[in-house]
């Protein structure tokens, strides 16, 4: 018998000593403030609790350990401190998704009462447990060192009174999440609910001759093992190209580590993942096809098709080699990126439940829409059987687009006609969802005498792995913004999309763009270096302005922050000694000929409760903050009444949540679905109100693919950017001074907390973040192997807001949620080229090099 004290109360254990105190805080004393993260890899930091005064992650101390001692949890702090606490976090908008928040309101406790008064040197120490992917920590660390004013009396928290457009509204429910509070998918609990786990593919390409489930079927607690055959509707799933199988059946052909061939479900989690081991494969292994440059007319076909997917070609000014040739300096290269993962802090979970002759899914993906139809499809339902309820998640960077076990809980939900919880662990999680496309960019670049670009010829290839995601969509993206922010009269580029049997790679945060940018901005420098041009001059002469064009020929017609921003940083790039500079574009919409839609409701409960119902989904970035912010800004209601739901039985239908389009589409249709609210509101009170729904709807539909003239309309709006990236005299950051044009900064937290953000996971991207193959399967599926930055290893960003309307966006206000770490990696590898003179071609970069 084990005995400890829990939050003051004393507890008597008599269970398995070796099991992980995360464990019992989680599944048996109902504790779901600690969250698991990475799986028991002790490497994030969101189980972190108190044990004797100190920090220790539960995930790896053994139940054993706690003998003797005292665990405190964020539950069993007194009201004050933990009021305290939350009330920095969420002031400071330390809190985006909030997953990581418990573990980090834990650690400044313990901090806090050891040292009541740290420097911001001992937080960074003291931070080196936690990961967080969201904050990029900068406001992390600010909210500690206010809680540490606010509990020696010297500080008191206030709150932004101006809760509309432009006001710091805190953040929706981030209290609730700083403390804890906010359920995500794993913390769900419905009564009779199993627990459903996944077996997969042990190779990157393999016959599956055979699956043995006998043994599994007959291990205590399980209740039944599906596999393919179990399917009643269509077996493939997929955003834009139905190509990815829910289950592997027997006698076909695996195409990558991520397929999933077979699933239990058991009374319990536990006997769930022991009977997935007693599973036996026989596999007739084949050679799997791992080098994108070797696709093409490759023997081996990933797809009965072939291994090209999708070509986009952009052709536009003329002959452009003539060009070229013409030009009077001209740069060139091959530039390779690498692939990485997400690492979001949440992995993927979703609870499903049979509901009136089909389902309801409780969902954290990035689109329930998107995940009613293809979930529909796979069971062989109407749409309108299953109900899709999303839960705010734990992060997300476009990872969470595809369906990954959305699809397998509903099936066994429905079959078994019972709640089914299936909950991916971090291993499966970086062997499962798609990653960031690795591109090689063959380019070059030409300029006049003068310093004017001339002409681009990029030739691009991407390895989209073994499905399609939205690969074709990511090339697309990386076409159509090759040119990056500058004007180029004339383009040659060509962009392939190609299957290989390497994991799948799809939406990440940047969306091709990332990679093209760092092609481009090195050519840039390039150019400079050739000419003897001034590097910041060179750039804003050449900027994207009002009557220039994209790279796909689109004529800006209003609304161009690329010199603002530019201006913004003038003063310091002439200051700094050793500096890189880097500009950025990235479209706001999905667009090319796609339609981007939004319906909201806005549902009067009463006088004390008005319901805000849309389409998108939250995880971390604030759209539900935006919401109420521009309910708030238009009828004048106080935001404290309102709540934001996202459930398709609301009817309030929008598309995925990506292409840094929430903003403008949520907000121009809240603004719409006001008006009838306010006439409303005119003389009469809103108890008056109640049972009114006001709908409001925005859509564009006339954007374009490139065509011949000046007819394209590729995107709707833009958002723009330059970085400056400062070293010091040993080539280290020594700043990082990052001016971003938002058109209008909705809300200034939440702004800062998005560029600080996309800075640091650029940054990572930049250096240190890879996630290599062997094989077509990870070297290592440990998150400590990601290459994530920490607090401690994060330099000073400097966020500046610039404002440039955008004609179309709700107030002027454009999307942020990418653009952040557009410039990064090319800014950084600039730096560093001018620290040592050596120009790098490859992400992730090779450290900088003392100056000889």
């Amino acid at each position: 018998m084990i005995e400890f004290q829990l939050n003051g109360r004393k507890i008597e254990y008599g269970g398995d000593e070796k099991l992980s105190l995360l464990h019992y805080l989680r599944e048996e004393a109902g504790i779901f403030s600690v969250k698991d993260g990475c799986s028991g890899q002790g490497a994030c930091g969101a189980c972190l609790v108190e044990l004797n005064g100190k920090p220790a992650l539960a995930c790896v101390t053994l139940m054993k350990k706690v003998a003797g001692g005292k665990v405190i949890t964020l539950e069993g702090l007194p009201d004050g401190l933990r009021r305290t606490l939350g009330s920095a976090f969420v002031e400071k908008g330390a809190v985006q998704c909030g997953f990581c928040s418990p573990g980090f309101l834990m650690r400044t406790k313990i901090l806090l009462q050891n040292n009541p008064h740290p420097s911001r040197r001992e937080i960074l120490e003291a931070l080196k447990l936690n990961l967080c992917r969201c904050t990029g920590y900068v406001k992390i660390v600010e909210a500690i060192e206010y809680a540490a004013l606010v509990l020696a009396g010297k500080k008191a928290a206030a709150a932004d009174p101006n809760q509309g457009i432009g006001g710091r509204q805190e953040k929706y429910e981030a209290w609730e999440a700083a403390l804890g509070r906010r359920p995500f998918v794993a913390d769900l609990r419905i009564p009779g609910m199993a627990f459903g786990a996944l077996k997969f593919c042990d190779h990157a390409r393999a016959k599956i001759v055979r699956i043995h489930t006998g043994k599994a079927a007959k291990m205590p607690g399980v209740l039944r093992v599906f596999t393919a055959t179990d399917i009643p509707g269509e077996p493939l799933t997929g955003l834009i190209v139905a190509d990815w199988p829910l289950m592997i059946p027997e006698g076909e052909i695996s195409r990558c580590g991520a397929d999933v061939l077979a699933g239990v479900v058991a009374s319990s989690e536990a006997a769930a993942r022991a009977a997935i081991r007693a599973i036996r494969v026989a596999y007739e292994i084949l050679e799997p096809l791992t080098d994108v440059m070797q696709a093409e007319g490759n023997p081996i076909k990933v797809h009965e098709k072939g291994n090209l997917l999708e070509t986009c070609c952009i052709r536009r000014g003329g002959d452009v080699d003539r060009i070229i040739a013409g030009s009077a300096h001209v740069a060139s290269g091959l530039f390779r990126t690498q692939m990485i993962e997400h690492a979001f802090l949440e992995t993927e979970a979703a609870v499903a439940l049979p509901e009136d002759g089909g389902v309801r899914l409780y969902s954290q993906g990035q689109g329930v829409y998107e995940d009613r139809r293809q979930v529909a499809s796979l069971l062989g339902l109407p749409l309108e059987k299953v109900r899709v309820i999303q839960v705010a998640n734990g992060g997300g960077f476009g990872g969470k687009e595809d369906i990954t076990v959305q699809g397998h809980a509903a099936l066994f939900a429905l079959l078994l006609q019972r709640p089914v919880r299936v909950r991916l662990s971090r291993p499966e999680s970086i062997r499962m969802h798609p990653k960031r496309h690795p591109l090689v960019m063959e380019y070059a670049l030409g300029c006049d005498s003068a310093g004017m670009l001339t002409a681009l010829r990029a030739r691009i290839v991407g390895d989209t792995g073994a499905y399609a995601s939205v690969g074709a969509k990511v090339l697309e993206r990386a076409a159509g913004h090759a040119c990056g922010a500058y004007h180029v009269p004339a383009a040659d580029i060509e962009a392939r999309t190609l299957y290989t049997n390497n994991l799948p790679c799809g939406a990440m945060r940047g969306f091709g763009v990332n990679q093209v940018t760092f092609a481009m901005e090195s050519c840039v420098d390039m150019l400079c270096e050739k000419g003897g041009f001034d590097r910041w001059q060179f750039r804003y002469d050449n900027a994207l302005s009002e009557g220039r064009m994209t790279t796909t020929g689109q004529v800006l017609r209003a609304g161009v922050g690329v010199r603002a921003t530019l201006l913004a940083l003038k003063d310091e790039f002439y200051r700094a000694r050793t500096s890189g500079l880097a500009c950025g574009i990235k479209n706001t919409g999905i667009g090319n000929g796609m339609v981007d839609d939004s319906v909201v409701r806005i549902e009067i409960v009463s006088a004390a409760k008005v319901v805000i119902h849309h389409g998108w989904t939250e995880m971390g970035q604030g759209v539900h903050t935006v919401a109420r912010q521009v309910v708030c800004q238009e009828t004048g209601l106080d935001a404290k009444i309102m709540e934001v739901r996202v459930d398709t039985a609301s009817g309030a239908r929008s598309g995925m949540t990506t292409a840094s389009r929430a903003t403008s589409l949520v907000g121009n249709a809240l603004i719409d679905a006001c008006a009838a609210l306010k006439r409303d509101l005119r003389g009469r009170p809103l108890a008056e109100l109640a049972g009114n729904i006001y709908e409001g709807r925005w859509r564009c539909d006339w954007t374009t693919p490139p065509l011949p003239g000046d007819k394209t309309v590729t995107h709707y709006s833009y958002g723009y950017a330059s970085q400056l990236v400062v070293l010091d005299e040993m080539g280290n950051i020594a700043s990082i001074h990052a001016a971003h044009d938002a058109g209008k900064i909705v809300n200034p937290t939440l702004f800062e907390g998005q560029i600080q953000g996309a800075v640091v996971m650029g940054l990572g991207y930049a250096f240190s973040e890879d996630l290599p193959l062997r094989a077509g399967l990870p070297a290592s599926f440990r998150l400590a192997d990601l290459g994530l930055l920490k607090a401690h290893e994060v330099p000073p960003i400097e966020v500046i807001g610039v404002e440039v309307a955008d004609e179309l966006g709700p107030y002027g206000a454009k999307g942020v949620g990418e653009i952040g770490l557009v410039p990064t990696a090319a800014a950084v590898a600039n730096a560093l080229c001018r620290f040592d003179g050596r120009r790098r071609f490859q992400l992730p970069l090779k450290r900088r090099e003392k100056r000889k």
